[in-house]
């Protein structure tokens, strides 16, 4: 199969469900233009910021993005490329953007708060809160992750002798030095804008040309080599001061502008594949099978299903995507009509990403079934910047575009890290307030847990000590933790649209798939860490540690969430226990 007719018919495919299925969706809602949305009615300045929708998609599709519709389908890929590719298409049309637009549109019908609030009004205040602790904890596993992973981009390497490696250290310095840019940058491109009142075309000219300055200045001078610990203290401080930081000042403008990288990093795919089919070239061709075995034959996923469904996440359908639409995004948006290219297409242009990163691995497929090259960025990086060397004339690119694409996909996981910390800074606040209540209203012991301040400072000082200490060993329960999300996020939409009157009828094959999915790939985990605590073999013993325990006490609670949440809302759509609108 030539990977080009895939990429190609692939994103015509996502094109036409973007048009028919989406605006089909959009008059089933009832989506109305006319009505004032909370970045209106609830502006303040600090969270509550209404944006032009170019800006507010950067910021949206920045936060969902980063490495996930790289990592997923590159994994899955071990299952042949005609499952991922099924499964990007019909999971990103019928299930993902349906999740991601409704999870918005529920939210900006809701004062802009998240889904916890949504579940409150909808289905009960008990729900609501094992649904906020839920969501909570999986962003500390999240907030926790990305500072490790940022803090590793950023680590300086050091010699035997105890000294700093430069040579070694050099991708890594320069990374940190365009993040610090980037940042710097997204502050002044903010004032102007939003302060200045720079028209956001010439504004744009000059951030994009900034970019290219950042990238210029950080690949020749980085003099910053640091310490993986001193680099995990220094994000701790930033997503502090950025997670309370006013939305217009650094939020906003940084992954406005942040995300022309990304678009940047796809065109350069896009001329790869496309480039490498015209030219005839061998990587044109995707070497993997189109289906190599039902039990992953190569790493160590497990059977196909539920394991393909959970490791595509960011590519078909994530849970995440619907904290960070009814999280952040909600509260910008200026029109509803912008929800759906925002969400329903924000997603659908993942999952293009994602067919090229499976075109991508298919073009170094020997390399990776042989373990030669099996990092999804590296994997990426690989394979797209062989595609782009085929091209006649640009065979002495691979090099420059390689290390290009690498920087890129690190330097995202520094937005999705501060967005993440704003949105558990929500989550704890939410925790505490009755329905239609703010921070502000409320006294005593609440005011102070719900201060803006504390409630970050305690999400920074839990999602960092756990990123110091080990997350890696309750890592592996995120895939079907960020699923079951997303599961609990088509259940809460669907609950209140039926309550509204309105068609919901679309949620029902989503939202019970992805409950099966998810409680089939938990039970598989608790009984699989139960099976080596339990174990009499002195070798499966010795691997046991408090991660196997935490794996299997959390994996059991998350297991029993999901039921009780599942039952709940089940009652309220189909029912009995049915809520007023």
């Amino acid at each position: 199969m030539n990977a080009m007719l895939v990429v190609i018919v692939g994103i015509a495919i996502l094109v036409v469900g973007y048009i028919f299925y989406g605006g089909w969706l959009a008059k089933q809602w009832g989506v109305d233009d006319t009505k004032v949305t909370p970045a209106h009615e609830l502006e303040d300045g600090m969270d509550y910021v209404p944006a032009k929708a170019p800006v507010l998609m950067g910021h949206h599709f920045s936060s969902i993005a980063g490495a996930g519709p790289i990592n997923g389908p590159i994994q899955a890929a071990v299952f042949g490329w005609v499952p991922v590719v099924l499964w990007v298409l019909i999971g990103g049309i019928f299930f993902g953007a349906v999740h991601d637009y409704g999870a918005l549109f529920a939210s900006i019908r809701h004062k802009g708060q998240s889904l916890g609030e949504v579940v409150a009004v909808n289905i009960g205040e008990r729900a609501k809160k094992l649904f906020l602790v839920f969501s909570y904890l999986t962003l500390v596993l999240v907030v926790a992750a990305f500072a490790s992973i940022v803090a590793g981009t950023f680590e300086a390497k050091y010699t035997e002798a105890g000294a700093v490696d430069m040579a070694a250290s050099a991708t890594n310095a320069s990374v940190a030095m365009i993040s610090i840019l980037f940042i710097l940058m997204a502050i002044i491109f903010g004032v102007l804008v939003y302060r200045r009142g720079a028209p956001l075309s010439v504004a744009t000219v000059a951030g994009v040309v900034g970019i290219l300055v950042c990238l210029v200045i950080g690949l020749n001078f980085h003099p910053i080599y640091l310490s993986n610990t001193a680099w995990m203290w220094i994000i701790a401080v930033y997503i502090l001061i950025a997670s309370v930081a006013p939305v217009w000042i650094l939020l906003q403008p940084r992954d406005y502008l942040s995300s022309f990288l990304l678009y940047g990093m796809m065109i350069i795919a896009a001329v790869g594949v496309i480039g490498a089919g015209l030219t005839g070239a061998d990587a044109a061709h995707m070497d993997m099978p189109a289906f190599t075995a039902w039990k992953d034959p190569i790493t160590t996923l497990g059977t196909m299903f539920p394991a393909l469904f959970v490791t595509i996440a960011c590519g078909a359908i994530s849970g995440f995507h619907s904290l960070v639409g009814s999280g952040t995004t909600a509260k910008q948006l200026d029109h509803e009509k912008d929800a759906k290219p925002i969400a329903y297409g924000g997603m659908l242009i993942e999952c293009a990403l994602a067919l090229i990163s499976l075109a991508a691995v298919s073009f170094i497929w020997q390399e990776y079934v042989a373990g030669d090259i099996r990092v999804p960025t590296q994997v990426f990086a690989t394979g797209i910047s062989r595609m782009v060397a085929s091209i006649p004339g640009l065979e002495a690119t691979q090099t420059t575009v390689a290390s290009l694409l690498v920087l890129t996909v690190s330097a995202f996981c520094l937005t999705s890290l501060d967005t993440a910390t704003r949105l558990a800074r929500y989550m704890f606040q939410e925790f505490w307030l009755k329905p239609g209540e703010t921070y502000k209203d409320v006294t005593g012991v609440k005011a102070t847990l719900c201060n803006p301040f504390v409630a970050t400072a305690i999400t920074v000082v839990l999602g960092v000590g756990l990123g110091m200490t080990g997350y890696g060993k309750i890592w592996p329960l995120f895939g079907a933790a960020n699923q079951l999300l997303a599961a609990l996020a088509l259940l809460t939409v669907c609950a209140w649209l039926g309550n509204i009157g309105r068609n919901n009828k679309m949620f029902y094959f989503p939202m019970g798939f992805m409950l099966i999915v998810t409680l089939t790939s938990l039970f598989q985990t608790v009984t699989s860490r139960i099976g080596q605590i339990t174990s009499d073999n002195p070798e499966v013993l010795a691997k046991v540690d408090w991660g196997t325990y935490a794996q299997a006490i959390l994996g059991a609670l998350l297991f029993i969430l999901a039921i009780v949440l599942a039952v709940e809302g089940c009652m309220t759509i189909f029912g009995k226990g049915k809520k007023k609108a």
